[in-house]
């Protein structure tokens, strides 16, 4: 018969389990030989609120930080700091099991109880690693801010295209505003005779077109940032036909690194590209997934978009299975998937895990 696997329970004596706020983070420290919190305790999660917290976890655990596992929740937001500060200091941090509520009381110190005691019963080759991931976390920095900014730029145009319609302000407006009429737009200087609305609409007008090429700069500025950062870290994504710097950046942040996700599978799923069954009697077909990461699911939808029109043999593909009967959104769904895969075996191929790699890290749902 094949040897039990070990529990974490097994090989540290002592899981403090936190869960993780913006103002502050609840701390619970479980010795694992009595299965018993030992002590409980609330930091601020300022600079001086962590030191405390450190100290206050080495003194409430007799052993040194080998025999001590972090579970923490949220290390890759509110978490980040407090996993950053206890990774300097010799301890494994986790990120904490899902919590499995059935409707029972909920409080911080509750949540981290549970974080700790989730972990004290988990499989070691269940446990998700934190790492810092540097690179990977300025590429999410910077793809986060380049939705805001497209975001500020649509709305900005939407605004001057709807005040050049109202207003006879001397441009063209009645088809979408090119780069030449907003950066004309943006010159304009004030005019004297014009009434009291017309005036106010012009100089708007030329806020809002100066807002967009300001913003058209910072783009530029970011593009370049991202592209740099992607060729640095996994310069064979662009390569692939269809990925550019933006979707390999949304890629390399959700891939993370060499053993996060341990199957092209687990990968489809975070993507939110695994076939969902929805057959029905003679029926046998499926559906899209809704779930899943739906940035990582967009890059990869961009790519497909961009394969289809100018890859032959997706555009054959595209024909073949249109013949046999398949909708656009079912061969949109196949298509996701082979991408997903193809870049997950591309990755894992480029960048394989370190013989002295943790093997408990695991696909993050």
């Amino acid at each position: 018969m094949p040897s039990m696997q070990p529990i974490t329970a097994d090989r540290y004596r002592w899981i403090v389990g936190i869960d993780t706020h913006a103002a502050t983070h609840s701390y619970a420290v479980l010795d694992t030989t009595t299965g018993r919190i030992t002590d409980q305790q609330t930091f601020p999660t300022h600079p001086a609120g962590l030191a405390r917290a450190l100290d206050w976890i080495g003194r409430r655990t007799s052993t040194g930080p080998d025999q001590v596992l972090i579970s923490a929740e949220c290390t890759g937001s509110y978490g980040a700091t407090v996993a950053d500060r206890l990774t300097g200091a010799g301890y494994r941090v986790t990120e904490a099991p899902t919590p499995h509520r059935a409707g029972g009381p909920k409080t911080d110190p509750i949540d981290a109880v549970a974080a700790a005691s989730s972990a004290a019963a988990a499989l070691m080759s269940r446990l998700r690693d934190w790492r810092s991931g540097q690179t990977g976390q300025g590429l999410e920095v910077l793809t986060c801010a380049r939705e805001q900014m497209n975001h500020e730029r649509s709305a900005a145009i939407c605004t001057l295209t709807g005040l050049l319609r109202r207003f006879d302000l001397g441009a063209d407006a009645r088809h979408t505003l090119t780069g030449t009429q907003i950066a004309e737009v943006a010159r304009w200087r004030e005019r004297a005779g014009d009434r009291i609305g017309e005036a106010t609409a012009r100089a708007e007008a030329v806020r809002l077109a100066r807002r967009v090429t300001d913003l058209d700069a910072q783009l530029k500025t970011n593009l370049a940032a991202i592209d740099g950062l992607v060729g640095a870290v996994a310069p064979e994504l662009l390569d692939l036909f269809g990925v550019g710097p933006v979707s390999a950046a949304v890629i390399i942040s959700a891939w993370s690194r060499p053993g996060r996700i341990r199957s092209e599978a687990g990968f489809a799923a975070l993507a939110g590209v695994s076939p969902v069954a929805a057959s029905s009697g003679k029926t046998v077909r499926y559906r899209l997934n809704r779930g899943g990461d739906r940035r990582l699911n967009a890059a990869l939808y961009r790519i497909v978009m961009t394969r289809a029109r100018g890859d032959q043999a997706t555009r054959e593909y595209v024909e073949r299975r249109t013949r046999q009967g398949r909708t656009r959104t079912e061969i949109w769904r196949c298509l996701k998937r082979y991408v997903a895969r193809s870049i997950w075996r591309l990755l894992n191929r480029a960048h394989p895990v370190c013989a002295d790699e943790p093997a408990q890290v695991v696909a993050a749902a």
